[in-house]
């Protein structure tokens, strides 16, 4: 647990740890992906996990010998008494988080940690209190908690652990740390507190003050109560708004001092002396939750009390693997420890510190480590020349193994110093998603925790003499180097680790070696290549459409009478349903939704202007930030470099940040204005865009066997028009244009598990005509309907649903309780396999077109891949090559039973090569 490591342990002084059990749950909560920890019933966990994990690891390094865990009771605390407002603008538990507290508790149960609760306090007033009695009786103190409150309970006794990340890494107050963070004393918190107000608790502060204002005022007046008694003193207009808000501050100091005075039943300390666990609980209780990490478990019972030892405490000092590592400075040391330890077959965790800015990386830091303990740390700016020539030839070099975290970056950075990487076998971030394609999160600290179950904190290590840095190496240095070798190493053992899970998952392993490692190296490419952009044209459309936005304020005030301001809600309700009294839109814990959809129903449903008026204020808001983020992202060789994500959606769809180019609208005339500032760049003829032509209703086609709907797209007509022709029981001459958007609607609205009150709001009809409509439709395509019936009853029983390749999401939802869950988990079961089948053609497609492409000598490349589309950047002279390869080895891909159909423009921009 990085940055918990304490030197004072040993002192002979009993030593209390108290944790805020709902805040570090919490913590938890958000730190471990609720996606990721789910029990065969669909009971999440994530929570308890990370929690437990956390507790393992702090016991482990705290070594405390009493030990006790407060939780909130609810927030109707004596504060909310006498500030109804407190805490009041705090959202509901996530739907995953409930029911884990509770969970946590049977977790402490077992290892017979005392938990206490009190109804008209919070757990940081029980913190207190028990901090305080403790200090009074000789005791050292630890507080781990999430709420900076408690930071004024800290002195020379009492150290706060405030987690910095999740909560695996901790930073530890003491007095000085204290000052050096708030420029304040820890009793003088609450001071600083009370002028800088707290959001989450729904405390304002003062207007303009920030800690570093109210540190000086603190320090200038010595107190609070001195500061409020001088008020008049202070000048200026931050002066006039201290004194507008000094009733509010005067509040908040009361509401934030801690109350010491708790009543608990604990007669004595010495009730909270650590106790043996319960074993047989413990065991069934992990069991129960399907918690089979062995590190985990091990992690847990090292620190039983039972387990021997005056508190059975085992130590860990160190890293949690044994490496032997060293940084190479003489000319030769690298070539010789490269042949020494990675000349063979065996494979190598490789771990890069780089960083960005606007296209272009740095890397400032490489580590290798083997198997077998070598590791060695390299940088880049004073590596001998004949150093680098062997460090390059071994990236290069196939024959070599290599293990990676995030690949497409590593590749990425290393190419802006001039090495390519070749020989990459494994990406543990691409093996995790794989493996559980809903994670959110893919840190390497993360992963170890998970499944090797080791930390990745070093602090120690570098003090041990592990490092020959030599004797003026700073540690800080040394520590930095420590970390990024024990990373390769867990690189390394992670690798092996998801090997062998993989190989056991379906297609999993053939996924990441065959297609997501080689398309990381061909979006490395793309991201480092970017595509030209038109900086003047896009400063035209920010004027634009931010003339757009300002015109929409002022129709939208003409309309209602008078200003307000349109993007709060809570004025939007207010205009809307009392002030003209429209129509009840749905309700929501803050009164009733002015989202889109909300108004656009609005807007149907009244003949006021204001709704359609409010949506294209929404509407040209949107494009305005868009095209302000594009020209914020403009490198300086003029060029744009989006950032690919392989990892985001669970379907396997490529998604795009900085800038997000999937928020560009398709076939909007504001959306073409903005493609058109994509252009072809210097040295190249012209940009060529290709896409399928519906490919998730193919894909849908091809899973299902339904011969007509398979006919419908062999026959040649427009499918929508033979479609409705089928439906509808008319000729496709007589399909109108109202048919074929029913059409057209139910056939997409199908492939993503869209109902028949979802398919009514989306064309205006009401749910029984919609739900005849599908009726009909499933009549003529039975096998569809088959299909959709069969993806969900399997997907229940196995657990998951799998694409044409394999590609696999778990849904353990599809056997909840909670009917919104299980109907969520249906209508992804339905949508996984199509469009995460499109997905992975479309991947294949950009693989066989860029080695087709490179294989045939050719300058041309591709540049962006946007939703079904891929566009390239066309050299002189090899348009008519590029465009058979692209249609070749598009149509291709994969054999369907509604063949793919490709669709190619070509144009000095990407509005004009759209087609």
């Amino acid at each position: 647990m990085a940055g918990t490591k304490d030197t004072t342990k040993g002192s002979g002084r009993p030593r209390l740890l108290l944790l805020d059990g709902h805040s570090m749950a919490y913590r938890a909560f958000y730190a471990f992906p609720v996606e990721n920890f789910n029990t065969s019933t669909g009971q999440p966990t994530n929570a308890v996990y990370g929690f437990t994990s956390m507790l393992a690891n702090i016991l482990r390094d705290e070594q405390p010998t009493h030990f006790a865990v407060a939780f909130d009771v609810s927030r109707k605390t004596f504060r909310a008494d006498i500030y109804p407002e407190y805490k009041a603008t705090r959202s509901a538990s996530p739907d995953g988080f409930r029911g884990q507290v509770e969970l946590v508790g049977e977790i402490l149960d077992a290892m017979r940690v005392p938990h206490l609760r009190s109804a008209e306090y919070e757990a940081d007033d029980i913190i207190a209190t028990l901090a305080t009695r403790a200090v009074a009786e000789g005791f050292e103190v630890l507080i781990l908690t999430g709420d900076r409150d408690s930071l004024q309970l800290v002195d020379e006794n009492t150290t706060v652990l405030y987690p910095s990340k999740g909560v695996s890494e901790m930073t530890r107050y003491t007095p000085q740390a204290v000052f050096d963070k708030y420029g304040v004393t820890p009793a003088q918190y609450p001071d600083l507190a009370a002028l800088r107000g707290d959001p989450s608790d729904n405390l304002p502060g003062i207007p303009g003050v920030g800690e570093k204002t109210a540190a000086k005022w603190i320090a200038q007046y010595g107190s609070f109560d001195e500061l409020v008694a001088h008020a008049d003193e202070v000048k200026g207009k931050i002066g006039e708004k201290l004194r507008a808000g000094l009733e509010d501050v005067k509040r908040n100091h009361e509401l934030t001092q801690l109350v010491r005075t708790v009543e608990l039943p604990v007669n004595s300390l010495e009730e909270l002396v650590r106790q043996p666990y319960d074993t047989q609980a413990t065991v069934l209780l992990l069991d129960a939750l399907e918690f089979r990490n062995q590190q985990l478990r091990d992690r847990l019972f090292a620190v039983d009390p039972g387990a021997g030892g005056e508190t059975g405490v085992v130590v860990a000092e160190g890293p949690a693997v044994e490496i032997s590592g060293t940084r190479l400075t003489e000319e030769g040391g690298l070539s010789d420890w490269l042949a020494q330890h990675a000349s063979g077959a065996g494979l190598v965790g490789l771990a890069a510190d780089y960083s960005w800015a606007l296209g272009s990386g740095v890397v400032n830091a490489v580590a290798l480590a083997t198997g077998t303990g070598e590791a060695v740390w390299i940088d880049p700016v004073i590596l001998p020349e004949k150093d680098e020539r062997a460090f390059a030839a071994w990236l290069a070099d196939p024959r070599r193994p290599k293990a990676l975290h995030i690949a497409k970056q590593v590749q990425r950075a290393f190419a802006e110093h001039g090495w390519s990487v070749d020989g990459i076998v494994s990406d543990t971030a691409l093996a995790a998603y794989l493996e559980k394609p809903g994670r959110r999160t893919f840190g390497l600290d993360v992963l170890a925790e998970e499944y090797l179950g080791r930390s990745l904190d070093t602090s120690g290590a570098a003090a041990s003499g592990q490092l020959a840095f030599g004797e003026d190496a700073d540690e800080e240095a040394q520590a930095a180097a420590e970390h990024l070798m024990l990373s390769a190493r867990t690189v390394l053992d992670l690798s092996e680790a998801f090997e062998q899970r993989l190989a056991t998952d379906g297609s999993a392993l053939t996924l990441m070696r065959d297609v997501e490692l080689p398309l990381a190296a061909l979006l490395a490419r793309m991201e480092r290549t970017g595509i030209a952009a038109d900086r003047e044209w896009l400063a035209q459309l920010e004027i634009q459409f931010g003339a757009a936005v300002q015109q929409a304020v002022k129709e939208a005030h003409h309309a209602v009478g008078h200003e307000f301001n349109l993007g709060s809600p809570k004025q939007l309700q207010e205009i809307l349903f009392n002030e003209l009294g429209l129509p009840k839109t749905k309700k929501i814990k803050t009164g009733y939704t002015t989202d889109a959809d909300a108004l656009t129903w609005l807007a149907a449903q009244t003949t006021h202007e204001l709704p359609v008026i409010l949506l294209r204020h929404r509407d040209q808001t949107r494009l305005r930030t868009t095209v302000e983020g594009l020209i914020k992202t403009v490198a300086p060789d003029g060029r744009i470099h989006t950032t690919f994500n392989q990892m985001v959606a669970a379907t396997g769809r490529l998604s795009s940040q900085d800038p997000n180019l999937q928020n560009i609208p398709i076939r909007t005339d504001e959306g073409r204005m903005i493609r058109r500032a994509f252009m072809v760049g210097e040295g190249y003829e012209t940009l060529l865009t290709a896409d399928y032509s519906q490919i998730e209703l193919r894909v849908m086609a091809h899973l299902s066997e339904d011969a007509g709907l398979i006919a419908a797209f062999t026959s040649g007509e427009d499918l929508h028009t033979t479609v409705g022709s089928y439906v509808f029981g008319v000729q496709p001459e007589r399909v109108d244009a109202e048919m074929r958007r029913k059409v057209k609607a139910m056939s997409y609205g199908l492939a993503y598990g869209l109902s028949a009150f979802g398919l009514s709001q989306q064309l205006g009809i009401d749910a029984g005509e919609a739900r005849r409509l599908m009726d009909t439709y499933f009549e003529r395509f039975g096998g569809v309907r088959d299909y959709l019936q069969r993806v969900v009853d399997e997907a229940r029983v196995t657990g998951y649903t799998e694409t044409l390749l394999g590609r696999r999401r778990y849904l353990p939802d599809l056997t909840s309780d909670n009917r919104q869950r299980r109907e969520m988990a249906e209508r992804m079961a339905l949508n996984a396999p199509i469009q995460g089948s499109a997905a992975d053609i479309v991947k294949i497609a950009m693989l066989k077109v860029d080695e087709a492409i490179r294989g045939a000598g050719l300058r041309s490349r591709m540049l962006l891949q946007v939703h079904d589309e891929i566009v390239l950047e066309v050299a002189p002279g090899e348009r008519e090559r590029v465009e058979r390869i692209v249609r070749e080895e598009m149509a291709s891909a994969y054999p369907l039973r509604a063949p793919l159909d490709v669709s190619v423009g070509a144009g000095p921009n990407w509005e004009i090569a759209g087609h």
